[in-house]
């Protein structure tokens, strides 16, 4: 009897039922772990595969247990709701399997099943994210306007920057709607990749699990999720790709300040001015909340909820003050200030620019600081005023006091202090009423005095005092770094944004993939404890398996990928308890704006409960993106002879260093014993500095470096991806070797049988003696006849491009007069 096993269910048959079977199929019911119900249906095929002596398909059968391997295919139909894997049903559907047998080393069968499926994120986390960017320039338009009152100048550079962001707002908005009417697949195409409003959808998105049913070993599992390199293809790589026009965009920006009339920012200060602008936002409304929960908890006499409740407002105010102890604020508050109609500078006439007087990025002195009860720190007041290295960089104002900032800003830790000084005195007078006789008690309602009720007044008072102090100081600072956003904005009005929006879509697929990976991670690991443990300990690393070469359009799409996977550096994930097990509720969700993104995945309540307190509580994950890219094909082998891989080798070092780093704060938090064991001995040190090796070597198309890349992520708890142009025939080779190589190192494949194992992944023969083609995973099933185009594809590239022909016609002629020679 053979065990088909799914994601959702299981269901046995016998090898006689297939061979007997009129039609060489059968139709079998997916059961749930106790048979209680059924949850779908699979179609079995029986498929010739491997070598046929004398080609002869009548044989199959005799010959069967010596000569050939058996194939089991299924397509799953339409599957229901169940208590067995609802998880699984909400994210991933569509799945394609194919069962393998194969012999091992000791004259052993091993089973080896093959699953494929689409998952749901390809549409819902871009849908999210296009939903996110559209609320997220609406503020941004929002803020610019509450800047209040400009010179002409400044106000009609706003005028020009929020029009460009309602012209993103309204193309985002389209997109959004024209996704919305999508049914159908859970994927893109390839052939789709061009289309300007599936730009936001990976391509080609899929998950692979390989389980290997062993006699003398534990099932295991393999995943692996396969997607187009996350690129623009439809704006097109004419110019590269987003590193190159990133860095020409930066290096540009500064002459275009001066043609603006703007103040320069460099890139880490607009950085900053997002960071804070984001901070403040989430900072703001916690402080107010904490604050009004404690004055409930003063009133309530609760002691630990007070305690708890003064220390989480302590640490946010902290943080608040803090964040904005930055001198960004401070000089953009002057430069806004000299933006107002009217202003008159030393070096300036009335509403001219200030861009020749301010200039952010000059270094001042630093100001020394006090610290005060709570630990929070307030400049003095003799000792508060910045020495700026150019006396006429900062332009003076009878009427802007440069003080003023200061005196806000430690407003807050000196109503922060008050508060908690108020606090202590309501503990003491608390003690001091446990402790009070009754005829001092009697005392007190004759007099109608209760020093008790005045000293909550008094703390509502301050607490008061403390959310107004919060909010004069928020809006100041959004207001500053406003400002900041605007000079950048307003240096390349056009530019910018186009590179914006381009990181927008490649983030947007990068984010998707990320997600499909760390979803189906999960759910495999939910029963290990080591796991788990490495989870919220130091998170996990992301490993991308590139196939890209550096030649021709493909450097920009290197370019693109780069960019999108570094980005994801931005992201953390949150596990939560699902309302329900409805599929709609299992459904990760992303919150946040562009400089940091949450995604929250929910489980049903039965697996939420047993996770470790770290998960349950809400803790933050982290997930550290790598990238590895070793071109494969033709156009690297021009590259590499006639062109340039800088890029290739830059990306590899630089991805090294951080799988490197991670590799050591892996092994200071998590004890080796929480890492899978593999039957393969080399440890991951030894597998490391072997990388680090092939990363500086010079050798061309060293798969040396995938292949050990892959060794390391999948022995550190890693996600793997794999991706091309296109998710498909490169993809494909890459995966099913990796497989194949993991049969034969982890479960003894017989050596005889390696070639074949690939072979049988890759391509078969149906029983009538189609050639059958399983590397394409947009049809999600068989296509049969498929022409090997791949073999043409050396003299397609030279018919299309004239350059490539005529190196190819002298390259010949060298080679012809090098053979007669």
């Amino acid at each position: 009897m053979f065990k088909l096993s799914s994601l959702l269910g299981s269901t046995s048959f016998s090898l006689a039922d297939l061979l007997q079977s009129k039609d060489q199929q059968l139709s079998l019911n997916l059961k749930t772990a106790d048979d209680s119900s059924t949850v779908g249906t699979v179609v079995v095929s029986k498929v010739k595969m491997g070598e046929i002596e004398d080609g002869e398909v009548d044989h199959i059968t005799a010959d069967m247990h010596q000569k050939c391997t058996l194939v089991y295919e299924s397509s799953h139909g339409k599957m229901n709701d169940t208590d067995n894997g609802p998880m699984m049903n909400a994210v991933f559907k569509n799945a394609v399997c194919k069962v393998y047998r194969f012999q091992t080393v000791d004259s052993k069968w091993m089973l080896v099943r093959e699953q494929m499926a689409e998952c749901t994120l390809s549409f819902s986390i871009p849908k999210q994210l296009i939903t996110l960017y559209i609320k997220e320039d609406t503020c941004r338009i929002q803020e610019l306007n509450d800047l209040g009152e400009l010179s002409p100048h400044w106000d009609n550079l706003r005028k020009e920057v929020i029009f460009r962001y309602d012209q993103i707002i309204k193309e985002y908005q389209d997109t959004l709607a024209e996704l919305k009417k999508l049914t159908g697949p859970s994927f893109k195409p390839s052939c789709s990749k061009g289309q300007k409003y599936l730009e936001f959808i990976p391509i080609n998105l899929h998950t692979q699990r390989m389980t290997v049913t062993c006699p003398r070993k534990t099932d295991s599992f393999y995943d692996v999720v396969t997607v187009g390199a996350p690129a623009a293809h439809s704006q097109g790589f004419k110019n590269g790709g987003l590193q190159r026009l990133l860095s020409k965009y930066e290096s540009e920006k500064k002459s275009c300040s001066t043609a603006y009339q703007c103040i320069y920012y460099p890139p880490e200060q607009t950085a900053r001015a997002r960071k804070v602008l984001s901070l403040v936002s989430q900072l703001q409304p916690l402080i107010s909340g904490l604050a009004e929960q404690l004055l409930q908890a003063a009133q309530q006499h609760t002691r630990e909820g007070l305690k708890d409740t003064l220390k989480s407002l302590e640490e946010k105010t902290e943080l608040f003050v803090h964040t904005l102890k930055d001198e960004l604020v401070k000089s953009t508050l002057l430069a806004l200030h000299a933006a107002r109609p009217g202003y008159v500078s030393k070096t300036s006439t009335p509403s001219s620019p200030p861009e020749a007087d301010l200039n952010p990025s000059v270094t001042t002195k630093p100001y020394t600081v006090c610290n005060n009860v709570d630990g929070s720190q307030t400049p003095p007041k003799g000792d508060s005023k910045p020495s700026p290295l150019r006396s006429d960089s900062i332009p003076h104002h009878k009427e802007y006091d440069e003080e003023e900032w200061d005196r806000v800003w430690a407003s807050v830790a000196k109503s922060l202090n008050c508060v908690i000084a108020m606090v202590e005195k309501l503990q003491e007078q608390d003690n001091n009423n446990q402790e009070t006789t009754p005829g001092h008690a009697l005392a007190d309602v004759i007099t109608s005095h209760n020093p008790a009720a005045d000293l909550h007044d008094q703390l509502g008072i301050l607490v008061q005092s403390l959310k107004e102090c919060v909010a004069e100081v928020s809006e100041r600072a959004c207001r500053s770094m406003s400002f900041v956003l605007l000079q950048e904005a307003a240096c390349s009005t056009v530019q910018g944004l186009q590179l914006q929006q381009r990181r927008d879509t490649v983030f947007s697929q990068a984010l998707a993939a990320l997600a499909c990976g760390f979803v189906m991670r999960l759910y495999a690991g939910l029963e290990d404890k080591g796991f788990l443990t490495q989870l919220h300990a130091v998170g996990l690393v992301a490993q991308f398996e590139s196939l890209l070469s550096t030649y021709s359009e493909e450097i920009g799409m290197l370019e693109d990928m780069e960019v999108g996977i570094s980005d994801l550096h931005k992201v953390t994930f949150k596990i939560t308890e699902a309302t329900s097990e409805e599929p709609v509720n299992l459904q990760p969700t992303v919150s946040g704006r562009r400089d940091h993104y949450t995604v929250e995945v929910p489980l049903p309540h039965h697996a939420f409960q047993t996770l470790p307190d770290e998960l349950r509580e809400g803790k933050p994950l982290r997930v550290f993106p790598v990238l590895f890219n070793v071109g494969i094909n033709e156009q690297q082998t021009i590259a590499e002879r006639f062109g340039d891989i800088s890029l290739q080798e830059r990306i590899n070092q630089k991805n090294f260093e951080i799988l490197e780093g991670y590799y050591k704060s892996l092994t200071n938090a998590v004890p080796t014993e929480c890492l899978p064991c593999f039957q393969t001995q080399t440890d991951i040190k030894g597998l490391l500095d072997t990388l680090g090796q092939n990363v500086v070597t010079k050798k061309r198309k060293n798969v040396e470096i995938l292949w050990l890349a892959g060794m390391i992520c999948r022995r550190m708890n890693g996600i793997r991806f794999t991706s091309c142009k296109s998710a498909k025939d490169r993809t494909a080779m890459s995966v099913t070797l990796e497989q194949c190589s993991l049969l034969r190192d982890e479960h003894q494949l017989n050596k005889d049988y390696f070639v074949r194992a690939l072979d049988c992944m890759r391509s078969g023969l149906l029983a009538q003696g189609e050639v059958t083609q399983w590397d394409d995973p947009e049809t999600g099933s068989l296509a049969i006849n498929k022409p090997a185009s791949r073999h043409f594809y050396p003299i397609a590239l030279l018919l299309v491009s004239s350059h490539l022909l005529v190196v190819w016609l002298i390259l010949s002629l060298v080679f012809l007069l090098a053979k007669y020679q």
